[in-house]
């Protein structure tokens, strides 16, 4: 966990491993947040569908209703990242 402090203003963030090892403690984590940052491969296109469906488990949960959510494509400096379209397609799209 990193706290940073700007003026009156905290923000406490926990970097939480998308690995299926690690996404059990997400609920745990899930608990009190005032907004989540769900950041995503986006060189990664055989792991896009994981995060999909976990994203997609993230929204329907009813104690995160209402918060606010951030989704980040991360290595998009990498030349095999997907653009900003063809990550939303893919992340969105039915």
């Amino acid at each position: 966990m990193r706290k940073y402090t700007k003026g009156s203003v905290t923000i406490k963030l926990w970097d939480i491993g998308g690995q299926p090892r690690f996404r059990s403690m997400w609920e745990r984590y899930c608990r009190g947040v005032t907004a989540i940052v769900f950041v995503v491969d986006s060189s990664d296109p055989k792991g896009i569908e994981a995060s999909k469906l976990e994203l997609q488990s993230l929204v329907t949960k009813p104690e995160l209703n209402g918060i606010p959510l951030l989704v980040l494509g991360n290595k998009n400096d990498l030349e095999q990242s997907m653009k900003v379209g063809e990550l939303i397609e893919k992340l969105f799209v039915l």
